[in-house]
């Protein structure tokens, strides 16, 4: 069967959206309405004829409403294969209607939890006879045609209207895959409730995700992968990238999202405090600085490493002004993401019409909750996120000489840098500025020369005196398993190293900072980022 024309529809929604524009359109197609508690009453405010489902099953709704649909009159007339001898047999023995059409949104349960609700009142917004109605006339979509979203109202209305009053086999099956869909995410924000919030359960037995698509990209890291962005349907994964604001530029592409979230998740880690900027190259930070204002903080971010900077990702920690704004776009930059842009600064992004200007609702919480996870052949790697963090007083100092005040403000500056730079990571960083940055090596030892030749570079294109390692600090994502990594750092002029210790070696490496008259702390912390 192809075309189904539509004689009976039940409609039973949560949401009320656009309901009484779409009984009007079907009464006026002479379409019966059979409906429930308040789906019925708004139809007839609407001044609809409506058949309550109690009329149609011979039984009245009973236990606040928790039985009304599940009944034989209700399920047999959305799963009867109509033109199965045995099925007709059945529905005119026990005088079941066939019903064409369903129209079900499903109890509030994921607003009943973000708004607090209290254990009994999430418990009750878990909707049973909606769900069943749904899968019922789902699985039967050679006959029944399902909607679920208030959205396809007015695409429904188009698909009556072109077929003179029946749906066609493509709509239908469309209709029942989101119809499925709907289905899935609800109950696995309802397992998820259960093993999480009210079980306690940190890895539940079964992982239930789901998650609704937002916009598909031009491509994947390259352009021979497919992409596309993804929304949680129900999380506390806060705000981000997927929630700015695109005041101009391109599309995004997949690599901005990834870049452009790194750059804002570090930024985050400087919330409440100076103008700091960050920039990020292939989800690595180049250059980030704190400084008295915005754009002292851009020109000592960029110095750190201007190469890398070119084609780069620029976040923020407060709103954009002008003179910033007017400074990066004197580079190629591929986006900017702040919490906010003065007229000015916009103004000035506009030279600049490939830019993508982003502005995001606020800042990320570093210490915020969640999982991470990464796809492997056979399986799916789960983590919580890193919100691992330290204060001075969760130092240890391991060496003769202490650190001075600003040694140790540059330790804890570099140490929150290093916690975003993939590993094996060395940071070195100067007063609120980065140095030197050695990401992604196979060996701290190189990671730490990578940083000081970048250091050396940025004082050659400068024309400073000496590199700012010189007097520095320096961060390490992970213990010195050697201490070539420390000599290194040490030959580039750092004074003060921040580690996590913890190596077999620790000794070595202690006696070896102390010959060479440093001061260094463990964190008894690691942050790999791999």
């Amino acid at each position: 069967m192809t075309d189904v024309t539509v004689r009976r529809a039940l409609l039973s929604v949560s949401d009320k959206t656009g309901l009484a524009d779409l009984g009007k359109a079907l009464s006026q197609r002479g379409i019966e309405l059979v409906s429930t508690g308040g789906t019925a009453k708004a139809l007839r405010d609407a001044g609809l004829t409506v058949k309550d489902v109690s009329e149609l099953t011979g039984f009245p709704e009973m236990m606040d409403g928790r039985v009304k649909t599940l009944h034989p009159k209700v399920h047999g007339g959305l799963l009867a294969v109509r033109d199965d001898a045995e099925h007709a047999k059945a529905m005119a023995e026990h005088e079941i209607g066939a019903i064409d059409l369903v129209v079900v949104n499903l109890y509030p349960f994921r607003e009943t939890v973000a708004k607090g609700g209290t254990r009994d009142e999430v418990i009750e917004n878990i909707d049973i006879g909606g769900p069943s109605m749904v899968r019922s006339a789902a699985k039967n979509h050679a006959y029944v045609t399902i909607l679920t979203d208030p959205a396809d109202y007015a695409t429904l209305l188009g698909e009556l209207e072109a077929t003179n009053g029946a749906t066609r086999i493509d709509f239908r099956k469309a209709m029942a895959a989101k119809a499925f869909a709907a289905t899935a995410s609800y109950d696995a924000a309802i397992a998820g409730w259960f093993a999480q919030v009210d079980q306690q359960q940190h890895f539940p037995p079964t992982r239930a995700v789901a998650s609704k698509l937002a916009t598909t990209l031009r491509y994947g890291e390259n352009p021979h992968q497919t992409a596309a962005l993804y929304l949680p349907t129900f999380s506390s994964l806060g705000t981000g990238i997927p929630q700015a604001e695109q005041i101009q530029g391109k599309e995004l592409s997949y690599n901005n999202y990834n870049d452009a979230n790194a750059a804002l998740e570090l930024a985050g880690e400087f919330a409440g405090q100076q103008p700091t900027v960050v920039i990020v190259k292939h989800a690595n930070p180049c250059g980030v600085a704190t400084a008295p204002t915005l754009l002292e903080a851009w020109e000592a971010a960029l110095a750190c490493d201007s190469v890398s900077a070119f084609g780069g990702i620029v976040a923020t920690n407060v709103p954009l002004d002008g003179p910033t704004a007017e400074a990066i776009c004197k580079i190629f930059t591929e986006v900017v993401v702040a919490p906010g842009a003065d007229a000015a600064a916009r103004e000035a992004f506009t030279k600049k019409k490939n830019l993508r200007l982003l502005i995001s609702q606020g800042l990320p919480d570093p210490s915020r909750k969640g999982f991470n996870q990464i796809v492997i052949a056979g399986g799916l790697l789960v983590q919580d996120r890193d919100i691992g963090s330290i204060t001075q007083d969760d130092l240890k100092i391991v060496t003769k000489r202490q650190p001075t005040d600003q040694e140790v403000r540059d330790c804890l500056f570099a140490w929150t840098v290093a916690k975003h730079v993939k590993s094996n990571a060395i940071v070195y960083a100067k007063d609120g500025v980065t140095a030197g940055i050695g990401a992604g090596q196979m060996n701290r030892r190189d990671s730490s020369r990578i940083a000081a030749m970048k250091a050396k570079e940025a004082a050659e294109t400068y024309g400073w005196a000496q590199p700012r390692t010189v007097g520095s600090a320096v961060a390490s994502d992970a213990f010195f398993p050697f201490a070539d990594g420390l000599l290194a750092a040490a030959e580039a002029g750092a004074t003060a190293i921040i580690q996590p210790g913890g190596s077999i070696r620790d000794d070595e490496v202690i006696a070896a900072a102390d010959e060479a008259n440093l001061a260094m702390v463990f964190t008894g912390m690691r942050h790999f980022r791999h």
